[in-house]
């Protein structure tokens, strides 16, 4: 399933598939709701149904480290 032949290992197989199956899945748009973000490029990703465009992690939508900064932002404007 993985794009790049990985070798030496199944773990390493299973975590080249997991990224992948990332890579390719329909997000939910923070804007209009709907399952319909694809990823355009590396890092770059689009809303099929508004044309929405957002900037996130590689292989999915949001990354961990952007989850933290947003929930600290929405605190920071809660004050």
């Amino acid at each position: 399933m993985a794009k790049a032949q990985v070798r030496y290992g199944g773990e390493m197989r299973k975590r080249a598939a997991a990224v992948d199956r990332q890579r390719v899945a329909k997000y939910a748009c923070p804007k209009c709701g709907k399952r319909k973000v694809k990823r355009e490029c590396y890092a770059v990703w689009k809303c099929r149904s508004c044309g929405a465009t957002f900037a996130g992690g590689a292989y999915s939508l949001t990354t961990a480290v952007g989850e933290t900064g947003r929930r600290i932002i929405a605190d920071v404007k809660k004050r």
